[in-house]
């Protein structure tokens, strides 16, 4: 059944959502008539084609008659680690998609535009910050996720750009700074001046949040592909996506594999004293002691501590069989080297980001033996992906890594959407919320769950023999879905 709703101000509205060419761009439109009546030749699968004729179809009065997703359980958790499993819930939350019922798809397409502008924001410039821990510790990873997104954004211009009017896509970049709120202006300046119509970031879990309470306020889809915080898909704004998978479910996959496959009693945990660290070990405590193995400790440290010593020994103390750590590259490292001259010979288990060339560099070769849990296999021979690792070679002289091959996705996934919705913020966020074919990603299949979380299956990496070796839950013969 179709729901009418009706507002006062309903034309203001409509004119403040999306960007309108002014009154010079629709005297310069003479010369550049609108081409709505293409076709772009781009992949629009059954279903697509099925939501955008509902769209289409609907009044500017009407919510467009869509049938909405439900997901069996939350993020695919265990049933033996989902609280409060004992008894029937009155309500459980993020099961159902989230409905946009607002106004917006009506509005055409600008009469006139020189470039289709997706925008980026991402931390790619050091700054000092509290709401990062003091130093800035992500350009790094902020750099890698702007390379993915220039190559997906080249890549399509090299196709034609947006097919339908037959102009170049344009990436329009902002530096996440990380002081506290500074996200937000950044989202009102793509979304109200620079005019984008979707934007892809970022990866610090703080100002992630920020930013997409704005991007509620602006209209505007945000797709993130560096940001693991399992709560910031549960927000209840319609208008985020997530392309990567989250430390929820790579948390589960590596409880499981601690407790189901090891047998283990007493597992540590170390974590950096940011938010990365202390919501990237939620569900592993959770997990834990619903496991009936609770955590005996939980040391935390301050982000580039050289001396771990106070946490280490409370863990010796402890007589945990196996230390957890959740942090950056660098820190994750030092920690195990000073546990090895301690004497320490518990096993290493560690987050995505310490999978990386930095964690190696320093950890030298107490890195053999470490385990990390991981959200794609890069080692798989998928020629979309050996297509894409050549391309960024070629481009940028360097191996991808996770962000910039979870960018390089996402920001496909937002160019596909556009390409399909047309110039049309709302619609974009249709195509995208209402798809039910998996994204053929270079990551690997990205299926999105009904509040657009990346529910696609996530690995443990264990360092052998000096390379990387990555398993999945059906590899590993894990029980427990």
């Amino acid at each position: 059944m179709k729901r009418h709703f009706f507002w006062m101000l309903t034309m203001f509205v409509l004119v403040g959502s999306v960007p309108f060419a002014d009154a010079e761009s629709k005297q310069e439109a003479k010369s550049q008539p609108a081409t709505a009546e293409a076709t772009p030749q781009i992949e629009i699968d059954e279903g697509t084609r099925e939501v955008l004729d509902k769209i289409n179809a609907a009044s500017p009065y009407e919510v467009p008659d869509l049938e909405l997703k439900r997901d069996r359980n939350y993020a695919y958790t265990s049933r033996d680690v989902e609280p409060f499993r004992h008894i029937e819930p009155y309500k459980e939350h993020f099961l159902l998609q989230l409905e946009y019922t607002g106004p917006g798809r009506a509005i055409p397409e600008p009469e006139h535009v020189d470039t289709v502008k997706i925008g980026f924001i991402g931390p790619i410039m050091a700054t000092v910050s509290v709401a990062t821990g003091g130093k800035s510790h992500e350009e790094v990873l902020g750099v890698k996720m702007l390379q993915g997104c220039r190559l997906a954004i080249e890549e399509a211009n090299a196709r034609g750009g947006y097919l339908k009017r037959k102009v170049p896509f344009e990436l329009v970049v902002s530096n996440d700074n990380g002081l506290w709120g500074a996200s937000g202006n950044e989202i009102i300046k793509m979304a109200y001046q620079d005019k984008v119509w979707a934007i892809l970031g970022t990866i610090d879990g703080a100002n992630s949040h920020i930013a997409i309470r704005v991007a509620l306020k602006a209209e505007i889809t945000m797709m993130n592909s560096g940001d693991t915080d399992p709560t910031f898909i549960e927000t209840n704004i319609p208008w985020v996506a997530r392309c990567i998978g989250d430390d929820r479910q790579q948390g589960y996959l590596l409880v499981d594999y601690l407790y189901r496959k090891l047998g283990y009693q007493r597992v540590g945990v170390i974590r950096g004293s940011n938010r990365y660290g202390r919501f990237g070990v939620r569900e592993i405590l959770d997990g834990s002691r619903r496991l009936k193995h609770p955590v005996p400790i939980e040391m935390a440290y301050g982000l580039g501590s050289k001396d771990f010593s106070l946490q280490l020994q409370r863990l010796q103390q402890a007589n945990v069989e196996a230390v957890v750590h959740w942090g950056d590259a660098a820190d994750g490292a030092r920690i195990l080297n000073q546990m090895r001259v301690l004497g320490m010979k518990q096993p290493f288990y560690a987050c995505d980001r310490c999978l990386s060339d930095e964690f190696l560099a320093i950890a030298g070769d107490n890195a053999e033996g470490v385990v990390c849990t991981y959200p794609w296999d890069p080692t798989r021979q998928d020629p979309k992906y050996l297509a894409f690792r050549q391309a960024f070679q070629e481009r940028f002289g360097e191996e991808p890594e996770t962000y910039a091959a979870h960018a390089y996705d996402g920001m496909n996934m937002l160019i596909w959407a556009t390409q399909g919705a047309g110039l049309n913020r709302a619609k974009i966020r249709d195509v995208l919320a209402y798809r039910s074919k998996r994204w053929k990603g270079v990551t690997g299949d990205i299926p999105l769950s009904a509040v657009m979380d990346d529910h696609g299956e996530v690995f443990l990496a264990k360092r052998e023999n000096g390379a990387w070796k990555y398993y999945s839950r059906e590899d590993l013969e894990i029980p427990g879905r």
